[in-house]
């Protein structure tokens, strides 16, 4: 016997054997059940999602000897003609090929009065339908709207857009959805586990991620990787057969960018040239992760969610999503969209894609507005100089014009300034206290103070900062080889920031710098 493909062989042959689309198989077999059947159906929705596997089993179910019913038997002579496609009532007719009008009325209008041979119902499936010319539409718009008691049509297609609303409005409308990961890789462990085939949690995974929703990709690409890699598939063999970008080499990516470490962006990038990478699909993958990662700081919660992360992968994802802020995250997102885009048309895509791992590396630098909004408006206004108001040659020409009265006063004369003794310093009030008592969180309350009243040096330089850490009577601010500068920017602010301790800290607090490996 001829081998037959997974996708095939795994085709669901009941309404429950359909996974992902409960809103359409629920809805068909309550019609069924209390005979409330349409005559026209359109099945909508993206493709390798069910759409022509339901319309099969939906006319198995009108034609099965034991029927009309919702769960056909599967073993009469209608469900298993109906199911390999050559039983003479059930027409599956490919709308790419019917395009033109005359095809239309031949093979459909023509025989739509002629009875039955042997089943109950004449059943017309017409796959990708948008494909029929607006003269085929027309020609089956009244077969549609009125057709005889023994004939229904249902019509597939992944374009909802392209058929006239004519059709639309005398048809039920069906809209399939994608299936989600872990259905999928549920399904596929199902198939690997019935075929005798030893497979990893991460190659699942990565397979499902990859299909997009399809569960019919899902299963093509799980039969290609079990022919490369035999009983026994891996995640790197499922990567490398289809091409594919591993969530490890992904997570890598995002490290480095958090690390802010550049040199390492260029030797990523060799290495995924060399390996033959699509870059583009790297950027998809990177989106992906991105998004994942924005869930997490969004809820938390998610972390044990398979749709978010697989078991291997979320203690990884967990230390990352910590080192992203929300702002982080959208920039990037932003900018990997748009490397994906460039990368499509570009001469040079490995150009492309590292640029726009540098530039998010830059763009993480950044500081929301609102937070520069606050720090500019904290700063003390400056005095205003002292002006001379002149009037113009024009106005001091017009009769009408007032002339404003001012004394002259020498240029290099500065204005008289009347000293006062100095007034001694006011005693300790409520306010000057520490902020905290010693027994408190000292570094809480230390960046608390920080931010309240340096907002703006908090957000450029503090929040930028590795590590922050205080022991007994010293904060030491830990910044990598790539910070210099902000390492720099708290060492030149020592004196103000130490005073800013030890009066919220309540004791002498110093300040040290340290670059990773030393302490300045």
């Amino acid at each position: 016997m001829a081998y037959q493909v997974i996708a095939r062989k795994w085709r669901p042959q009941r309404f429950d054997d359909v996974i992902g689309q409960r809103g359409v198989t629920q809805t068909l077999r309550n019609a069924i059940e209390h005979d409330r059947l349409a005559q026209a159906f359109v099945f909508a929705g993206p493709r390798g999602v069910g759409k022509t596997t339901t319309a099969r089993i939906l006319a198995r179910a009108l034609n099965c000897v034991s029927g009309p019913t919702a769960d056909p038997c599967g073993a009469c002579d209608a469900c298993l003609e109906i199911a390999e496609g050559r039983d003479i009532d059930v027409l599956e007719i490919d709308a790419a090929t019917h395009t033109q009008v005359d095809n239309i009325r031949e093979v459909i209008i023509a025989g739509l009065s002629i009875q039955p041979v042997r089943d109950r119902y004449k059943v017309f499936i017409i796959d990708e339908v948008h494909q029929l010319s607006a003269s085929s539409f027309n020609a089956l718009l009244k077969s549609v709207e009125e057709p005889p008691a023994h004939v229904v049509f249902i019509m597939a297609t992944t374009l909802l857009d392209k058929i006239p609303d004519t059709i639309l409005s005398r048809s039920q409308v069906f809209e399939f959805r994608t299936i989600g990961t872990a259905a999928i890789t549920e399904q596929l462990r199902t198939i690997a586990d019935a075929e005798g085939v030893t497979i990893d949690a991460a190659a699942l995974a990565l397979i499902a991620r990859a299909a997009d929703g399809s569960m019919r990709d899902a299963q093509s690409a799980l039969d290609q990787v079990i022919a490369f890699a035999g009983e026994s598939v891996t995640v790197d063999a499922a990567a490398s057969v289809l091409g594919l970008v591993g969530r490890d080499t992904v997570f890598d990516v995002a490290e480095t960018v958090a690390d802010e470490t550049a040199p390492r962006v260029f030797e990523l990038a060799g290495r995924f040239v060399e390996s033959g990478y699509d870059l583009r699909g790297v950027c998809r993958e990177l989106s992906r992760l991105v998004r994942d990662l924005l869930v997490l700081k969004v809820d938390p919660g998610r972390l044990t969610d398979p749709e978010i992360a697989a078991d291997s992968e979320r203690e990884r994802l967990q230390a990352l999503s910590m080192r992203f802020s929300r702002e982080d995250l959208l920039r990037g997102f932003d900018v990997l969209s748009r490397a994906e885009f460039e990368i499509r048309s570009a001469a040079q895509p490995r150009y492309h894609f590292e640029m726009a791992m540098l530039r998010w590396m830059h763009l993480r630098k950044l500081v929301p507005l609102a937070e520069l909004v606050d720090g500019l408006e904290q700063r003390p206004a400056p005095v205003p100089a002292r002006a001379v108001t002149k009037a113009s040659p024009a106005a001091a020409s017009s009769p009408d014009a007032p002339v404003a009265r001012t004394a002259s006063v020498p240029a290099a004369a500065p204005p008289a300034v009347r000293t006062r003794p100095k007034a001694k310093p006011a005693p300790a009030t409520e306010s000057a206290k520490p902020a905290v008592p010693l027994t408190g969180d000292p570094k809480g309350a230390f960046l608390g103070e920080l931010k309240r009243t340096k907002k703006f040096f908090y957000g450029t330089v503090v929040a930028q900062a590795r590590q922050i850490d205080v022991d007994g009577a010293k904060i030491t601010f830990t910044f990598s080889e790539a910070q210099r500068t902000l390492a720099e920017q708290v060492g030149t602010s020592r004196p103000w920031l130490e005073a800013l301790a030890a009066k919220t800290i309540g004791r002498k607090m110093a300040i040290a710098v340290s670059h990773g490996s030393g302490s300045a």
